[in-house]
């Protein structure tokens, strides 16, 4: 195996559950069914902070140069991404409330947070995180459209397509971390988890409300 192979497989294997994380029921469910602009911003800011201090406890404790090295760039990004959606909060019913370091980080970041090595923490950061926020933040991106806010739709899809660069940088690293079929499986395992966290807790979520996540329109 390899690193591109690792991505189309979990792709192909998990494409039911990517739908439905992308489908329009994914941000009613992230919101709490508050579809309002400065909640929808600060469920985006807040998954950018949690994704941020996941890469940066893994850069912390990661002994592998480039791998340290990979974690610590996208930690630096997800700091960016998060610092750019706040801007957006000006003027909106949120802004003013300081997100918080630390808090809760939702099931995605405490499965990838549960992760104990190198191979699993690549995997499934570096392809199974941008795999779900590529159908996710189209949801945020539609959401904006629908409110004739094009500025902000335009400042998701820079993010979506930026968080969806990290799958080329995720196959390389993976080429260089797993040198044997056990670390390919461990790798292909963590990611496909990473997935079935995010859309449990979606599920989950939805469940709640009484919905029901087959549907994906």
């Amino acid at each position: 195996m390899d690193g591109e192979t690792l991505i189309d497989d979990v792709r192909e294997a998990k494409a039911t559950r990517l739908d439905r994380l992308g489908g329009t029921k994914w941000l009613l469910a992230a919101t709490g069914a508050d579809l309002e602009t400065g909640r929808v911003l600060r469920v985006a800011a807040e998954s950018e902070t949690a994704a941020a201090e996941t890469f940066e406890q893994w850069a912390d404790d990661e002994e592998d140069d480039r791998v340290r090295e990979a974690f610590a760039s996208v930690a630096a990004l997800e700091r960016d991404h998060a610092a750019r959606v706040e801007d957006h909060l000006d003027g909106e019913s949120e802004a003013g409330a300081n997100l918080e370091p630390g808090a809760a980080p939702g099931a995605l970041h405490e499965h990838l947070r549960s992760l104990d090595d190198t191979a699993k923490r690549v995997g499934a950061g570096l392809v199974g995180r941008p795999l779900v926020n590529d159908r996710t933040t189209v949801q945020v991106v539609s959401f904006f459209v629908n409110e004739a806010d094009e500025r902000r739709a335009d400042l998701f899809r820079e993010l979506r397509s930026e968080t969806g660069d990290l799958l080329d940088e995720g196959a390389t690293v993976l080429d260089g971390v797993c040198t044997a079929d056990d670390d390919w499986e461990r790798a292909r395992g963590a990611t496909a988890g990473t997935i079935d966290a995010a859309y449990d807790e979606f599920a989950g979520d939805l469940d709640a409300m009484g919905l029901d996540p087959r549907s994906i329109c």
